[in-house]
């Protein structure tokens, strides 16, 4: 469970950097390409054996950590979309709701306890990320024309999850979890600078250092969200259904407590609805453990 924590914990602070942001104006796709070379080289420095690059491609798990580094860039560009046309609540709430995809592959493919408790507790979670997710102040909603790009957002973030429990369970040893998590940032470093030089070629973005500074706070919480989950997903007595439910619901509980406490953010009565879904969800999928 201390995993479990941490790993809820990093996405925490993350989105804590995120409203950073906001508040100094930082330029959000420069900080995260930084964040990317910050967070691959927080894993190679964990990783407790010399790296063997001439022997990287010998991994079995290495093109899944290529396609994972390229949806990490595909989706965070999906969600800027998504949240200039639709909203930072539809955003949220498809990125949270992504969760469905890994919990649903959990208990067909690997054959979860789909006890009754835990099955209410999942859908008790699910209505209390909506309800979280839904803030007063961005009413704006899909259009017809835009709904594609929540669903892209959707589909994507939960392939990313599921990608991440099929090949730690399938390819990675134990010792190479840092290693695995390195690389996938190391390629979504990669794709990242190659689309922000272009961007510099054009005129359309300037280096600045807050952007910089931005990226490295952002990085180290960004690689131990992913270590912590990995290490969590790894845990005997944990099914990745509960693993994802808990880990989303822990991070929606925590996000809002930090927005009320360091940003003085105003809950509705929807929100306070879905606190009360959260806690529900946690004690009974708590108590099936």
């Amino acid at each position: 469970m201390i995993y479990l924590f941490l790993s809820i914990l990093a996405s925490s602070i993350i989105f804590l950097v995120f409203k950073l942001f906001n508040r100094f104006q930082v330029n959000t796709f420069q900080a995260i390409v930084v964040n990317y070379i910050i967070a691959c080289a927080s894993g190679f420095t964990a990783y407790s054996q010399p790296v063997n690059w001439t022997g990287l491609a010998t991994y079995s798990w290495l093109t899944g950590t290529v396609f994972l580094g390229v949806l990490f860039i595909v989706i965070f560009n999906l969600m800027a979309i998504t949240t200039q046309r639709s909203g930072l609540s539809v955003v949220s709430v498809a990125t949270k709701m992504s969760m469905v995809i890994p919990i649903a592959f959990g208990l067909i493919y690997y054959r979860e306890n789909a006890a009754t408790l835990k099955i209410v507790g999942i859908l008790a979670a699910l209505i209390a990320v909506y309800l979280v997710s839904v803030k007063k102040q961005d009413s704006s909603k899909p259009t017809k024309k835009n709904l594609v790009f929540p669903i892209l957002v959707f589909l994507g973030s939960g392939i990313i999850d599921t990608s991440i429990k099929f090949l730690e369970d399938s390819f990675v040893a134990e010792k190479d979890v840092p290693l695995f998590s390195a690389m996938i940032f190391a390629t979504a470093f990669i794709l990242g600078v190659a689309v922000l030089i272009f961007q510099l070629i054009k005129g359309s973005q300037k280096i600045q250092l807050k952007n910089i500074l931005g990226g490295i706070a952002l990085g180290v919480p960004n690689y131990f969200s992913i270590y912590f989950l990995v290490r969590a997903l790894r845990h005997p007595s944990l099914e990745s259904s509960t693993v994802f439910t808990l880990n989303n619901v822990g991070i929606v509980m925590v996000a809002t407590l930090i927005g009320i406490l360091f940003f003085k953010e105003k809950l509705s009565a929807k929100n306070w609805i879905g606190i009360g879904f959260a806690i529900l969800s946690i004690i009974l999928i708590a108590t099936i453990q």
